[in-house]
């Protein structure tokens, strides 16, 4: 790495910083050709939208509902650590490598640290080399909600729990087959079920 130097303070520690920060944003936040399947308008078609008190997944007949959890803010912090706040509630992302749920190789279910609704299966889940945890696909459709995400000047489909709204990571379109799409999610957003 090249080591430049200003009256006499060198920044080699700067530019290391900044790029381990974009490797980070390369990793899990390039910009995806991986069309959201929930842009607000239709999210609210299939049944979810954030200000709606029940949710219904487009597979489910409508005895089986989903109902919306609507929690304050102050219920959030009271049951959600500050990293799991900032991540669920405040679309934060937890730095890569450093999630308890990376290396998780066992049999059961991943579900919402928010709300328990159950989200990934551990036979969806593959080694993405991204730092964070990631699957081929839901459980079920309509278990995650979808929403393209403009921040950061960069284009992608955000991923969110459709029962209590919390963010979850994104989804990409490069991932293994069947589905070809990698849901790249915080483990800090998670929570592991042995089968």
């Amino acid at each position: 790495m090249v080591v430049f130097s200003c009256a006499g303070k060198h920044y080699k520690t700067v530019l290391t910083m900044l790029f381990i920060l974009l490797f980070a944003f390369w990793s899990c936040n390039l910009s995806s050709s991986h069309a959201p399947n929930q842009e607000p308008a239709a999210a609210v078609a299939n049944g979810f939208s954030p200000a709606s008190d029940t949710i219904i997944p487009p597979q489910y007949d409508a005895q089986k509902q989903l109902v919306r959890l609507n929690k304050s803010d102050a219920e959030w912090r009271k049951i959600l650590n500050e990293k799991e706040y900032d991540v669920l509630r405040q679309k934060g992302t937890e730095r890569a490598f450093t999630g308890d749920l990376l290396k998780v190789k066992q049999k059961g279910t991943f579900t919402c640290r928010g709300c328990a609704l159950p989200l990934f299966a551990s036979k969806a889940k593959f080694e993405s080399g991204t730092g964070w945890p990631s699957f081929w696909e839901p459980v079920a459709p309509g278990l995650v909600a979808e929403h393209s995400d403009k921040s950061f000047g960069m284009v992608r489909t955000e991923v969110l729990c459709a029962r209590c709204g919390g963010h979850l990571g994104h989804v990409f379109d490069d991932g293994p087959k069947p589905t070809g799409l990698r849901y790249c999610i915080n483990s800090v957003s998670l929570d592991f079920v042995p089968e």
